[in-house]
């Protein structure tokens, strides 16, 4: 099994975990503004740091969907003629306050120890460096999708529990953009993906495909360092 096939559930996990963990503290955030969640909740890294243009926008929302009438209703985005979207003054102060809650709740996730012997907090500094050098690794193999999220915005003196929940955030994008490549290279289209097997030789095909794309980010560490940031990373909560 490739390294990228390995650690993908791992880091899926931890920060699937952790966002449904701090659901409620990010709800906070938007119920003090009186705004509804829209796309700076899953882009704040990337959008605090820069505009995000059109072809990263399609991108990042292939998944998602690319309906964008509640952030520019309740003016916290902006579009330009040329499709790239900018967060406003509002949208910029939101979206720090979600980044600054999902930090703050990321402290306190992953502190908690089931097992004495776990890490903690303890763990997270050097897994956010790992994770801090494979997003410069991915200036030269990721997509449009990961150039528009990373390098990510981190605040001075950001925690490291910030940073690695930014980061991991931002490295998610790297495998999504391999992903997007590997069923558009089958001839595919979203749709027809969604319609296959979930266990058929075509989506096996496509998952070689994706874990092959997305490997090249993860030999800027050597084995030893592989090894230090799935094992970190098992040990966090999520």
């Amino acid at each position: 099994m490739s390294y990228a096939a390995l650690i993908r559930p791992v880091i899926d996990r931890v920060y699937v975990g952790l966002r449904t963990a701090a659901r409620g503290r990010v709800q906070m955030v938007y119920d003090e503004y009186k705004l509804r969640p829209g796309f700076e909740s899953s882009f704040y890294f990337g959008l605090l740091a820069r505009p995000l243009p059109a072809e990263g926008f399609a991108a990042v929302t292939t998944y998602s969907g690319s309906d964008m009438t509640n952030e520019l209703t309740q003016g916290v985005a902006e579009v330009d003629a040329d499709g790239t979207w900018r967060l406003t003054g509002l949208g910029r102060e939101l979206a720090l306050a979600v980044q600054r809650a999902l930090g703050e709740f990321a402290e306190e996730f992953w502190d908690r120890k089931p097992i004495d012997t776990m890490p903690g907090l303890a763990v997270v500094p050097r897994l956010a460096d790992l994770v801090g050098r494979l997003l410069e690794a991915g200036e030269s193999t990721g997509g449009p999708a990961f150039r528009a999220m990373a390098p990510v915005y981190e605040p001075p003196g950001a925690s490291a529990a910030l940073c690695l929940s930014s980061r991991l955030g931002a490295l998610r994008h790297h495998r999504a953009d391999a992903h997007r490549a590997a069923w558009k290279a089958a001839g595919l289209t979203l749709t027809q993906l969604r319609a296959l097997p979930p266990h058929g030789p075509q989506r096996q095909a496509i998952e070689d495909e994706t874990n092959r794309l997305d490997e090249p980010i993860y030999r800027m560490l050597s084995p030893a360092e592989r090894d230090e940031l799935l094992a970190g990373l098992g040990a966090l909560p999520g």
